[in-house]
Formats: structure tokens, sequence, C-alpha cells
């Protein structure tokens, strides 16, 4: 369903002014709506996207182009299209891609372009953009290329994953950040005094502020709920004064059912997570069933697992990594709904294999060496020794060919001379690891390096 917030046609029917910016001061609406940015100055957090000539400031001139906004939920994707849209005079028609099809693009794309006729540009974004499939995509690719439409698309993922490399490579791709402590404060203050929000009706203690900024995690919607909630707790007592009592009932009250798209997202993916590393194979299920029910992307599960399978099983199992690659290709190969059974064959492996960090542990480790400066030299019998004079300089004097010694292990110094006695990988004793201690015991020792 596509929505014009500032007037105009879409589908050829008339629009009234609606949606995400539609009538923003009309006091039954939700406090985060009301306090939703009008403008571009009123955007908090992005600065590093709001610089003189930046994309954003080009688009809102009027400048047609194609971006990609990427980022977390609840910092302003949705608003900042809008904003832009609004700014630059033109029509604005907005896509769920949960549920629109070809059609309804196509429906969009033919009421832009008789549009352009009286010089009407078309701000068409597009929510969840890495849900549409690939003939969706490439149904929006002339109308990009063409610039028939402003395409300004938000997504919570990758956008590298999920998006065709042709329409990728005709948009920029701007990265919004995460909002600080700082910035939520900033919009609880705004939110407190503004008439369009609280009006100077009520105060917040200091440690209810700093209650609601910890559990926004980072989402202005999120905070501004919690907010008003507080506030109509506060108001149900006579008080005009919010206290951390109120906060932790409003939290309760606040709380919904997982969104996809929503306030906890991140919630649910993490107790996911964190129930497959506990080996809890019933909650991981659990928290499967509520992303598949709510219709999260099967590939960001997937794409989890992969992750989960070298952070937290890796060498203690090694197919753990094989089976959520295998599952990752089965959702991509056969889609939905049959491909819930192979993330919960996925998931019911990962999280009866045994446990081990220390693959992260080890490659984490190297690298704050590296990024601390301690690198050093290649040791000179380990240079490269193909190619004009290197000889000369000793590369690859003295090197052993580990195939000739024997066990095929050369004992000679591999590490720079500042990191000799480093050691970073260090197994644990789960799973098949537990192998792991006594090979590497014994390589170490062969290697000469049992001394360390």
């Amino acid at each position: 369903m596509s929505e014009d917030l500032f007037g105009g046609t879409v589908g050829g029917q008339t629009a009234t002014p609606s949606g995400s910016l539609g009538d923003t001061d009309r006091a039954g609406l939700p406090l985060a709506v009301r306090m939703r940015p009008r403008t571009l100055e009123e955007i908090v957090g992005q600065d590093h996207l709001l610089a003189p000539g930046s994309p954003l400031r080009r688009l809102a001139a009027g400048e047609p182009m194609s971006v990609f906004l990427w980022g977390p939920p609840g910092v302003g994707k949705t608003t900042i299209a809008a904003v832009v849209s609004y700014q630059s005079d033109s029509r604005f028609v907005e896509l769920s891609a949960v549920t629109a099809g070809v059609k309804e693009v196509r429906a969009v794309l033919d009421q832009a372009r008789r549009d352009l006729r009286t010089a009407r540009q078309t701000v068409l974004f597009i929510d969840e953009v890495h849900r549409f499939s690939k003939t969706q995509q490439d149904v929006l690719l002339p109308a990009v290329e063409n610039r028939l439409v402003t395409l300004i698309a938000a997504t919570t993922e990758n956008p590298s994953f999920s998006v065709i490399s042709p329409l990728l490579s005709r948009s920029l791709l701007l990265t919004l950040k995460p909002l600080s402590d700082q910035d939520i404060s900033d919009l609880i203050d705004r939110a407190l005094k503004e008439d369009r929000g609280l009006a100077g009706a009520y105060q917040l203690d200091s440690d209810a502020r700093a209650m609601i900024v910890r559990l926004s995690g980072a989402d202005a919607r999120r905070a501004l709920t919690f907010l008003e909630e507080s506030a109509a707790g506060a108001s149900a007592v006579g008080q005009t004064m919010i206290t951390t009592d109120m906060v932790e009932r409003a939290v309760d009250k606040a709380a919904v059912r997982y969104d996809r798209a929503g306030d906890q997202h991140y919630d649910v993916i993490s107790a996911f997570i964190k129930s497959i590393r506990g080996s809890d194979v019933q909650a991981a299920l659990h928290y499967l069933a509520r992303m598949v029910a709510a219709g999260e992307d099967p590939r960001f599960i997937a794409r989890r697992l992969v992750i989960l399978a070298s952070e937290d099983i890796g060498l203690a199992d090694p197919s753990a990594l094989q089976t959520a690659v295998a599952a990752a290709h089965a959702v991509e190969f056969i889609g939905m709904p049959e491909g819930r059974i192979n993330l919960a064959q996925a998931v019911i492996a990962l999280a009866l294999a045994p446990k081990s960090n220390a693959v992260i542990k080890a490659v984490d480790a190297a690298l704050a060496d590296v990024n601390a400066g301690r690198i050093g030299l290649v040791p000179r019998h380990l240079r490269d020794a193909h190619y004009p004079g290197a000889q000369r300089l000793g590369h690859g004097q003295d090197y052993a060919y580990a195939h000739d010694e024997p066990h095929g292990i050369a004992a000679q110094q591999y590490l720079p001379e500042e990191l000799a006695g480093a050691r970073y990988y260090i197994p644990s004793e789960h799973g098949a690891e537990a192998a792991m201690v006594a090979r590497l015991a014994r390589i170490e020792e062969l290697l000469g390096h049992s001394d360390h």
C-alpha cells in the first residue's frame, strides 16, 4: 500500500496528507509521531550526512538522485526521506517492501511519469527494501537509471547482501549512525518542552532520564514512547515529576510483540543468539519461531547463524560452519515457508554442538596487537624471493621447506622478532577442539615454542 504524505495522487487516486508526517500536530497522535523532525536541521545524530553539499542537502534542494539509507531502527530513515521530499517540494510516495508487489511499484512509476509532464518530481520511499525480490528490484532499475523517480530506500540490513548490484551501483549508500545517549537525551528535552510534545507540563528526574536513555537502546521512537507512557502514569496520580517507578511501569506497558521492523528486532535476535550459545535448544527454537512468524528476512537469520558457527562453536565442531552455510544456501534456493525447516535444522545442530570461542578470541587478539602497532618486519627468510634482486637482499635465504622436514613441520621463526612468543589461538577442551590441545602442544614443541 502506498501513501503520499503531503498530498497528491497515488495510483491515480487523490491522496490526502497522511502517514508518517501528515497532520503531526494533532494532539491524539503518539508523541513519537508528533515529534518527528520537519526540517533537516531538526534531525539528530546524523551530522556526517548533513554537511553543506552533502547528498541529503542536494536531495532537499531538488537534485534528482537515488540513495539507500542503511541503519538500525529508530534513527530516522523514514523521516529523512519525507523531510527531503517536503523541502524539495516533491510528491512523496511510501511503499513497504513487505506488502507491495510488482503491480504496486509499476503503478507508482506510471503516475510518476505522468507527473513529470507537469514538472512535478516524485520521491519514492521504499521501506525494508531488502525484502524486495530480484524481480521487484529489476522493475525499479530503469526508473532509477532514467531518473523517473528519486528513489530513497531504507534498510536495516547491509544492502550488499540483498540489493542487486546494478541498482546499488546507480545509487548512493548512506550509512546512518546509531543515536548516542546525548542524542536521545536531546530528543527527550525537545519533547518535554515543545508545544507539539508535552509542552512543559512534566519534569523528568535525572535517574528517570538515565533509565529511559538506557532502555531505549538508541531508538528514538522507543525513547519517546517510554516518555509518553511515563507522563501518562504521572498524570494518573496527579504528579508532574516523572520518576523511575513511573518509567518502569511505562516500559512494561509499552512492550509489544516482536515486530521485525520495530522495537524488539534486536532484543529477539539477541535472545536467539544467546540461547544457541547457551545450548538451550528449546529457547532457540522459540525465538526462531517468533522471527519466522513475524516475517523476519530468513537470510538475516541465516547470516547470523553463519557468524555464530565460527564465533561460538568454531573448531569444537568444525561441521557447524558447514551446517550454517548449507542452511543459508538452502534458504536462498527454496525460500519460505519451506526454508524454516532448514533454519530449524541448523538451529538445533548449533544449539546442541559443543561450544568454544577460541576462534574469535584468537583473531581479535592478533588484531589487537596489529592495531596497537605490534607488527615488526617479516623475517628475512620468509620474504618473497621471486623477483629480481631479492636474493641479493637475502630474501628467502635459509628458508626451511616444511615438506622436507620430519612430520612436515619446519622449526624456524615465523613471527616477526617483536612478536616472538605471542600466542593467539588457545583451544578449549570442548568437543573436537579438545584434540587440538595435545596436537598444538606437540606442534609448538617441534617448532621450538614449548618454552613459551
